[in-house]
């Protein structure tokens, strides 16, 4: 059943709308959207969408098809931060940070369904808050912009649900176009669309969920963050983005922590790989940004220590049958990978990484093609 029947099946009467949001896979560019540096999302084909309703009552009613269990209700005047840890605090979050900045939001019904895979770094939580927003935006003509949108969503994560994200999730969610990856600068949010057209050239890039389930919430991301912040403070620049690639090692000699050290080190060593890749794709030299994306999880491996068994086992197989690069993606402990491949070897690399799974022990992970599709819309 669509969500436009199940709304009319919930709530009696047919949605004035129905919306779209895309989960994302990040090319590049790790841990450093927090640091105001730069990152490369593209969305996904997988989509949270929404039918929706106006309400003018101050009730929010949320239904999602994916989640056993009946239809949420919620007073707009009783949503309070930090209070819900269900997946209804990520459109509920949005309402209130609408609210909370002004905006004429009255109440809505809403029913929601998405493909996007959760717990596996693909941003399934964006998506839902993005969806949520666009379809508010439209139906109480806000006028807000898709930047616009994508700040009030990376918000309700931060201040609502109480997750400490970057903006990167929000604004591929909500800015991405078809075909391409989005070179974003964290700091004053201009974006650039790449032009990623892989089919062209005879490559693919593969998702490879490793079915391990991560959860950002449980202080490993904000430890992270809190460690960049403090390496930025002793180093004395505003943040790590501020630091120059050339004096890396320099400032890194200052730091006795070694922990502060490794963070420092990835943030800086991974903005300039976004800028290695944007040189490569603005050249039309698409395989040579694979040896950056292993360099990436590399550098996420040692350094962040934010991967684990599984994912270093993608990257490592997949290299070793042919892949041209690869690196987990997302905020780690679990989740995806991505891999670039030749269109050729797809095949060959798959095999090679079920099968390293099945004699590992592992859970069969699931891959599919990571095709750059569009941001945001209205479907109906």
């Amino acid at each position: 059943m669509g969500v436009r029947e199940g709304f009319q099946q919930l709530y009696g009467a047919a949605p004035e709308g129905v919306w779209a949001a895309p989960g994302r896979v990040n090319l590049i560019g790790e841990y450093t959207d927090f640091n105001e540096g730069f990152v490369m999302p593209l969305a996904l084909p997988h989509t949270a969408v929404a039918a929706v309703s106006r309400r003018s009552d101050g009730v929010l009613r949320l239904h999602s098809a994916d989640i056993e269990g009946p239809v949420v209700e919620l007073h707009l005047d009783a949503l309070v931060p930090r209070t819900n840890t269900s997946w209804a605090a990520y459109p509920a979050g949005v309402v209130w940070v609408l609210r909370e900045a002004g905006h004429e939001v009255t109440g809505a019904d809403i029913h929601l369904s998405s493909t996007v895979p959760t717990g596996a770094g693909l941003s399934s939580s964006a998506a839902l808050e993005v969806v949520t927003a666009l379809a508010l935006n439209d139906l109480f003509e806000l006028g807000l912009s898709a930047p616009e949108l994508a700040k009030l969503a990376q918000r309700a994560e931060n201040d609502f649900v109480g997750v400490p994200c970057g903006i990167m999730d929000q604004t591929a969610s909500a800015c991405c176009e078809e075909g391409h990856a989005l070179h974003l600068d964290c700091r004053d949010l201009s974006v650039r669309q790449i032009p990623f057209d892989l089919a062209s050239q005879g490559l693919s890039l593969l998702v490879v969920d490793s079915r391990v389930k991560h959860a950002l919430g449980d202080g490993a991301y904000a430890e992270r963050r809190e460690g960049c912040e403090e390496g930025a403070r002793r180093l004395g620049v505003p943040f790590l983005r501020d630091l120059p690639y050339a004096e890396l090692e320099a400032s890194l000699a200052r730091l006795s922590d070694d922990r502060l050290r490794r963070y420092v080190r990835h943030v800086v060593s991974d903005d300039h790989r976004v800028g290695q890749v944007v040189a490569l794709l603005d050249a039309g030299d698409v395989r040579a940004i694979g040896p950056l994306l292993t360099e990436g999880h590399v550098s996420l491996r040692d350094d962040l220590r934010i991967s684990c068994a599984e994912l270093d086992l993608v990257v490592d197989t997949a290299v070793a049958a042919g892949a041209l690069g690869a690196r987990m993606t997302g905020g780690g402990f679990g989740g995806s990978a991505v891999v670039l491949v030749e269109s050729a070897d797809t095949e060959a690399v798959t095999k090679a990484v079920e099968e390293a799974f099945a004699a590992a022990g592992y859970t069969a992970p699931r891959v599919f093609p990571g095709l750059p599709s569009a941001g945001a819309r209205r479907l109906s």
